[in-house]
């Protein structure tokens, strides 16, 4: 096998070529298209071709919550590094995690929940509008639907794609149906890097359109 040189600078692009190759005549629209395609990129696995769920207008919805202001939630530290922060920066774009914060700590301890769920609780009291992104924790997630079932926070966006096998697939599908704008994989699959490069692609996304 013979190794390819490719440039420092040109390694995403050639990346990104790789893929739309290896997808071949697989049509994805074009709204969606530069999410599913980061999304491949970062775990290198075609099955996000076919397990990204997305509501209606939820790309839009993303987009204009970010130029409004909303800050981005992450549910793990990892997901909130991997956020770019020159493209944050460029829309004024704020970014937080709550899960080592003590209080969020010791609230879970008292309650007997996990800091994820205490994290929520944190998030609902922000009185901001907010993107929630969960890339590890099903327990954000159903404590997000709990919220949003009961009317007590309702973020603009929920990017749910926590990964694993205990109350991973149900709590997608508690999502789906609670009503509230998402973009999700459904099945098993997720993680932290996965929540980043969502959050990452409609970053650029906006990047690109400010262009235009």
């Amino acid at each position: 096998m013979k190794l390819e040189y490719v440039a420092p600078q040109e390694i995403e692009q050639r990346s990104f070529e790789i893929i739309t190759a290896e997808l071949g005549n697989k049509k994805i629209p074009d709204e969606i298209r530069p999410i599913v395609l980061r999304c491949i990129h970062t775990t290198a696995d075609f099955d996000y071709y076919e397990n990204l769920y997305f509501s209606e207008n939820a790309v839009s919805i993303a987009k204009k919550a970010i130029q409004s202001g909303a800050v981005i939630i992450t549910d793990t530290n990892m997901a909130k590094s991997g956020i770019n922060p020159s493209a944050l920066a460029r829309h004024g774009c704020e970014v937080m995690c709550f899960m080592s914060d003590p209080d969020v700590a010791e609230i879970a301890r008292q309650n007997g929940t996990t800091r994820a769920v205490a994290s929520v609780d944190k998030a609902s009291e922000l009185n901001r509008p907010v993107v929630y992104a969960v890339g590890n924790a099903p327990t954000a997630l159903i404590r997000l639907c709990e919220h949003i079932q009961n009317d007590t926070f309702r973020p603009e966006l929920v990017i749910g794609v926590p990964v694993g096998f205990v109350n991973v697939i149900q709590s997608k599908e508690m999502l789906i149906n609670s009503g509230v704008p998402c973009i999700t994989a459904r099945g098993r699959k997720g993680g932290s890097n996965v929540a980043a490069a969502i959050c990452n692609a409609i970053l650029y996304m906006l990047d690109t359109e400010s262009k235009l």
